[in-house]
């Protein structure tokens, strides 16, 4: 069984590994421009990588993993959420796709924070687009299998009992 420590240290080089997949290959490699959903998602994954690093450094015991592990699994959801958004976009009839829509970054710049985030989640014709396929899996799907990944880990940091060093 996996310590607290290994746990989230597995969770912290699997953010990495996929932020660099993200850039370094689809982005950079492939050129493949993310759309304002996959720069969400990007913000979702980089969040966990963060919660990950803190809880590996901090290292507390059951109590503190689990609140790390609380908010770890907020985040988790919310990147699980945004995936299925999106993978639902990229579902729909050609005739039913949002119009495409200005960047994250110029809506950031145009109005208020929540009023960006409800139409970034709103999606545009950006988000439907399918750029690349792997193993018959877009994007958002992989991403999806990503998430379900990193909540296991949570679950399992939650549920896991802290060993009594005496019985």
């Amino acid at each position: 069984m996996l310590s607290y420590r290994q746990l989230n240290l597995l969770g912290l080089m699997t953010c990495i590994t996929a932020m660099a997949f993200a850039v370094g290959y689809l982005q950079n490699h492939l050129e493949l421009d993310p759309c304002p959903l996959c720069v969400l998602t990007r913000i979702v994954v980089m969040s966990m990588a963060v919660v990950f690093f803190i809880a590996l450094i901090h290292n507390p015991g059951q109590l503190g993993q689990r609140i790390y592990g609380g908010i770890n699994l907020l985040i988790g959801l919310t990147g699980f959420a945004i995936q299925l958004r999106h993978i639902w976009l990229q579902n729909l009839p050609p005739d039913e796709v949002p119009a495409c829509g200005p960047g994250l970054e110029f809506l950031l710049q145009t109005q208020p924070v929540f009023g960006a985030l409800r139409q970034v989640l709103q999606g545009s014709g950006d988000c439907a687009e399918i750029d690349w396929v792997f193993l018959g899996m877009t994007i958002p799907m992989q991403t999806a299998l990503l998430f379900i990944f990193l909540l296991l880990l949570v679950g399992i940091q939650l549920k896991k009992r802290q060993r009594k060093l005496f019985n």
